[in-house]
């Protein structure tokens, strides 16, 4: 406006952002312009960090690390203004909250269908970087996770939930076609708890669910 041109005022560039329903303006420093630019994997320590999209390398050597604007601003606006324990949020959940990982859509259905019928919440994801941006507005009770994905496969993203203090409590169930020992072994190694082999049976794997999550199965579709 006329009024922000004024002498004197303090002109600040925004960034406009749109994703759905979200309209939002971020404060930037300056606006350079468009870059071309190769977007390379920061390694499951940076993308752990909600927000980082990856990282890539300019002309002049410089490393660049490459924000996802749309979470970043969601998880703003969801967050609490008082800081509070993630375990409280945690313990305030009525039902479960038992996240699916797993690339095959056919999985994921399946499993979510099996979880819903002994009354847990489900929440799902195709890969490691799809969980981890959906993990920056909540923290799961329990997560199923495959191994083989794209973009970030289970092993970098249970590598990336035991190095962040929000996510390293939550227990994961690794259920995968790898069934071979070293595999096993490179779970257990990275700090998960239950390792089951595809196709899973479905009385095992609820009773690997309920030990982890301390609940008890009524036989009825109930919770204890």
């Amino acid at each position: 406006s006329a009024t922000a041109k004024a002498e004197g005022h303090l002109q600040m560039p925004l960034l406009l952002v749109r994703s759905g329903d979200l309209r939002a303006a971020v404060a930037v420093d300056q606006v350079v312009g468009s870059r071309e630019i190769v977007v390379k994997s920061g390694g499951p320590q940076l993308l752990s960090i909600p927000g980082i999209f990856g990282a890539t390398i300019m002309g002049d050597g410089r490393v660049v690390v490459i924000l996802d604007v749309v979470p970043l601003v969601r998880r703003f606006v969801t967050a609490p203004r008082e800081a509070a324990p993630v375990v409280s949020a945690v313990e305030q959940r009525g039902v479960p909250l038992v996240m699916v990982v797993d690339d095959s859509v056919t999985m994921r259905k399946v499993t979510g269908r099996v979880l819903e019928r002994h009354s847990f919440e489900v929440a799902t994801a195709k890969d490691g970087l799809d969980a981890l941006e959906r993990m920056a507005d909540f923290v799961p009770d329990l997560m199923l996770l495959d191994i083989e994905m794209p973009r970030m496969d289970g092993y970098e993203l249970a590598t990336a939930m035991k190095a962040d203090p929000r996510l390293r409590n939550v227990p994961i169930i690794m259920i995968t076609s790898r069934t071979g020992e070293k595999h096993r072994q490179r779970a257990m190694d990275l700090g998960v708890e239950r390792y089951l082999g595809k196709p899973y049976q479905e009385a095992e794997l609820m009773r690997n669910v309920f030990e982890l999550l301390g609940v008890e199965n009524t036989g009825d579709g109930n919770l204890q």
